[in-house]
């Protein structure tokens, strides 16, 4: 599962937690992990994630957000993984919780 290889990714490359949905009692900084969509091309599978970086402060949210962004360009050190492509990233701050995060949007094929 396509999900599960980029959790373990960047649980072991960030110095923070990553995770697939929102847990109690998450540190000030942590990473969110959400496949957004997905589809199959000639047996060539690819993959839209949204990765949310969290933080205490915007600054912080953007620092972490170019730390994931760096990590999921590295993604294709990974065997399996062939492309990993930046679609967008941008401030994504939760009104709704007051909780600062920045959004990066990429592309997988695997």
């Amino acid at each position: 599962m396509i999900e599960k290889v980029v959790l373990d990714y960047l649980s072991n490359e960030l110095n923070v937690p990553v995770v697939l949905e929102l847990e109690d009692n998450l540190p000030d900084e942590f990473v969110v992990i959400e496949k957004t969509g997905s589809s199959v091309f000639n047996h060539i599978h690819s993959a839209t994630f949204a990765l949310q970086s969290y933080s205490n402060s915007l600054y912080g949210a953007a620092k972490l957000n170019e730390e994931v962004k760096s990590k999921m360009n590295s993604l294709i050190e990974l065997g399996s993984i062939f492309k990993s492509n930046l679609n967008s990233d941008y401030n994504f701050t939760d009104t709704s919780t007051k909780k600062y995060r920045y959004q990066a949007v990429y592309d997988v094929y695997y």
